[in-house]
């Protein structure tokens, strides 16, 4: 079947289904949005407001990151929690399976990566919200959530990226060997399990002005070490972390005033230093295995030709902060 018709059945099911809920609901066409490197997004016009529509890509498994079930359960269970998220409004587990939930307004750029540039106080203002209301995600009790696997360890995330980066050429990914035996010797151990988004940072948190409106991609979450998503969140507040495809801004929270804001309520946030050393082994590793997608033919993207110095600037630094 052809992407086109593919489209229009899809459009065709959606339809059906809110009208369903909604009938007689005005429901304009499927126009598909840029990114959904996990399924693919669209945007949708209705009588009653813009949404956004996801579906798993036809022949995809619904596994993993392809999940969209997996993702619209977990939106919906945190609606209640207070926890900023989009209203999910409909779902389909038909093959190939999709949801929709509401258009959010608002901006989510990432300061030291995207474009348009975002200005450097508004850009430290809402790194600094972004941190203060993370301990909100952590703090939402785990029997609220449809959990669906067995806690992840520190040990088990790096693992997760481990086999990521073991499937990348080690000519691209340079030095990475030697990170990943530092931290595997000195893996901390655990504390208590929390829910983690698994990709928290600004570039998927809409926002009005500084202010937090929603916290979208949730592709990869998991149940696991708070640590690990704080380690994550600091390698986005250091532009010199990706040369050649990012930018440093001036005036952005450092490392200590972020994670000041995250423990200000005086939860322990130990070792974290190879939690940082972490978020950058996975960051290299992702972006490793994007390059070499690309230098396969698999997906083109010159752009991934761009990335070999923020790579090595990664694995170099995380060698420096690693225990």
């Amino acid at each position: 079947m052809s992407p086109d018709l593919l489209e229009s059945h899809l459009a065709a099911r959606v339809a059906l289904v809110l009208r369903r809920e909604r009938p007689g609901l005005e429901v304009g066409r499927l126009a598909r949005l840029p990114g959904g490197h996990s399924g693919l997004t669209y945007r949708l016009e209705t009588g009653e407001g813009p949404l956004v529509v996801k579906s798993v890509p036809s022949g995809q498994k619904a596994i993993g990151r392809h999940d969209m079930l997996r993702q619209a359960r977990m939106i919906a269970a945190l609606a209640p929690t207070g926890m900023p998220v989009p209203a999910v409004v409909a779902t389909d587990d038909a093959e190939p399976a999709w949801f929709a939930m509401e258009l959010v307004a608002g901006e989510s750029l990432e300061p030291v990566l995207d474009d348009p540039e975002v200005p450097p106080a508004l850009a430290a203002s809402r790194m600094l919200r972004a941190a203060e209301i993370l301990p909100a995600l952590h703090d939402v009790p785990l029997d609220k959530v449809p959990v669906d696997a067995a806690p992840l360890s520190p040990l088990d995330e790096l693992g997760r990226w481990a086999r990521t980066m073991a499937a990348v050429p080690p000519d691209l990914v340079p030095d990475a060997e030697r990170l990943h035996a530092r931290l595997l010797a000195s893996v901390p151990a655990a504390v208590a399990p929390t829910l983690v988004h698994g990709d928290y940072r600004l570039g998927n948190l809409l926002c009005h002005g500084a202010e937090p409106a929603a916290l979208i991609d949730w592709e990869i979450w998991s149940v696991g070490d708070p640590r690990v998503e704080l380690g994550w969140f600091l390698v986005f507040a250091d532009g010199s972390n990706f040369p050649g495809v990012g930018r440093e801004v001036p005036g952005l929270p450092s490392a200590d005033e972020l994670v000041s804001a995250y423990a200000a309520d005086g939860r322990a946030v130990d070792e974290l230093a190879w939690f940082e050393a972490l978020g950058r082994y996975k960051m290299a590793a992702i972006m490793g295995h994007n390059l070499r997608r690309h230098l396969e033919g698999r997906h083109h993207d010159p752009d991934q030709e761009r990335l070999p110095d923020t790579i090595r600037r990664l694995i170099e630094t995380g060698l420096s902060i690693a225990p």
